[in-house]
């Protein structure tokens, strides 16, 4: 079946497909979609889940909505391997950036509560955490204690966005933004806390390995103002990818040498892939998507 006319719901989600979401270049726009890795375009079922942002791990999905009427409606919904409705919560602002733990436990999401680019001089984020067994909620990482060079760092204009999850359920990397810098952080959930460890770090994403940190770099540029990276965690050195178009979004991992990524080309966005390592040339997976993940 054609990736521009996908199948109707109900679907469910078999281990090791792709997880997107459709742009509206393609009927079903805005809802989620998956399919085989190796035919992400003729292979697409669509379901009729509808999310701005959708990620999914471990048996266990989110996905940021906006209900299109009249007064827009914001609100997460955790949901499972057959796209079953499991929780509901409010969001306090448009949906962003969403991940969800190894292990499907432990969600995030980040939202823009003033303004709709992190390029924007008046951007405003709350970036939440929850526990999807318990419920148990943070609703903004500022209510954790943060630290920089073992001082804390106290700001009333600090941004956070952009979890992403250990294999522990506990450990997290994000990025922080203060006085014009950005910054990646760790930090504990249970302990409630988060340090600092290097500039220039935005929307990271932690390999299945957990040494390597994918993420965009400013770059400075007007037309390109972000690059794609790989940092490694060990020695801090990171390594510009083979992808020199502007990417601004929070890549996921394809495997353990290939980030992915939503690409905006001209009209619409779609899904590329290119290699961790820096070694080859970007190639694109799946037309006419966004938010990719794969399923586990």
């Amino acid at each position: 079946m054609s990736g521009n006319r996908p199948a109707a719901s109900p679907v469910t989600l078999r281990s090791g497909e792709l997880l997107f979401g459709n742009t509206g270049a393609v009927r079903g726009g805005g809802m989620v979609a998956t399919a085989p890795r190796g035919a992400p375009d003729s292979g697409r079922r669509t379901s009729a889940l509808s999310c701005a942002r959708a990620y999914f791990a471990g048996g266990t999905g989110l996905c940021l909505s906006m209900e299109r009427t009249a007064k827009a409606r914001l609100f997460g919904v955790v949901f499972d391997r057959g796209l079953r409705e499991r929780r509901r919560f409010a969001l306090p602002g448009i949906p962003s950036r969403t991940r969800v733990s190894a292990s499907g436990r432990m969600a995030a999401w980040t939202v823009f509560v003033n303004g709709h680019s992190y390029a924007g001089k008046d951007m405003s984020t709350t970036t939440g955490i929850m526990d999807t067994r318990t419920g148990a909620t943070v609703h903004s990482l500022e209510e954790f204690a943060l630290t920089r060079n073992g001082r804390p760092l106290r700001a009333a204009d600090l941004n956070y966005w952009g979890v992403t999850f250990a294999a522990d359920d506990d450990r997290f990397y994000a990025t922080v933004k203060t006085k014009g810098t950005t910054y990646l952080v760790e930090g504990s959930v249970s302990g409630r806390r988060m340090r600092t460890l290097r500039t220039n770090v935005e929307c990271p994403s932690l390999s299945p390995d957990g040494r390597r940190v994918a993420y965009k770099k400013a770059t400075g540029l007007a037309a390109r103002p972000w690059r794609l990276h790989v940092l490694d965690l060990r020695t801090m050195r990171d390594e510009p990818l083979a992808e020199a178009s502007n990417v601004d979004d929070q890549a996921a991992w394809l495997d353990a040498r290939t980030v992915m990524y939503g690409r905006v080309d001209r009209a619409t966005t779609n899904v590329w892939t290119v290699p961790a390592d820096g070694s080859g040339p970007p190639r694109l997976l799946a037309r006419n998507a966004f938010s990719p993940s794969v399923v586990s």
